[in-house]
């Protein structure tokens, strides 16, 4: 009877099961928070990796310009000045992305640093410099270059995921 009726009617339509709605936007919702989740832990990894290192850097600055120095790409004072200013910036964009506050501006810096770093360690190894990075203090004083090269290339990798992550479109 309902079907006649509907039929007579060029508009109506059959009902749709709400189990099959709430079924499937359950799986999303899952798929969702999962994603948000993953994304959240790499967050918090790359935030600690970086808030880490900034502070092994910022409590003996003396060393990092000695390790700075070690490139031979600045003078001694430029190597000082950026010994004393870049652990504080690491550790701002690290806290930055815990607090998400300013977060794709931190990420704009600290990928602009990992490929700086990248970048000037490749150079040191071309002109044949033997060098520590001062990376993290005295616990990668031993890292061989290939290490501290994947080491750098597996943090801009998280940092170019979670860029591209973050650039999903919000609903209005």
């Amino acid at each position: 009877m309902v079907q006649e009726e509907m039929s007579k009617t060029p508009n109506a339509q059959l009902s749709t099961s709400n189990v099959q709605l709430s079924g499937n936007a359950s799986t999303s919702n899952v798929k969702n928070r999962t994603s948000n989740i993953l994304r959240r832990i790499v967050d918090l990894i790359v935030a600690g990796v970086f808030i880490y290192a900034g502070a092994i850097k910022a409590l003996d600055p003396v060393q990092f310009a000695s390790d700075i120095d070690n490139y031979k790409i600045f003078p001694w004072p430029i190597s000082v000045a950026l010994a004393f200013y870049l652990p504080w910036l690491e550790i701002f964009c690290g806290f930055a992305l815990v607090g998400r506050l300013l977060y794709r501006g931190a990420l704009s810096i600290l990928m602009a640093l990992v490929l700086m770093f990248t970048l000037v360690t490749i150079a040191a190894k071309v002109r044949g410099l033997d060098i520590t990075c001062g990376c993290f203090g005295h616990a990668s004083q031993n890292w061989s270059f290939p290490s501290h090269l994947a080491t750098n290339l597996g943090i801009l990798a998280a940092l170019v995921v979670l860029w591209v992550s973050n650039r999903s479109p919000k609903p209005l």
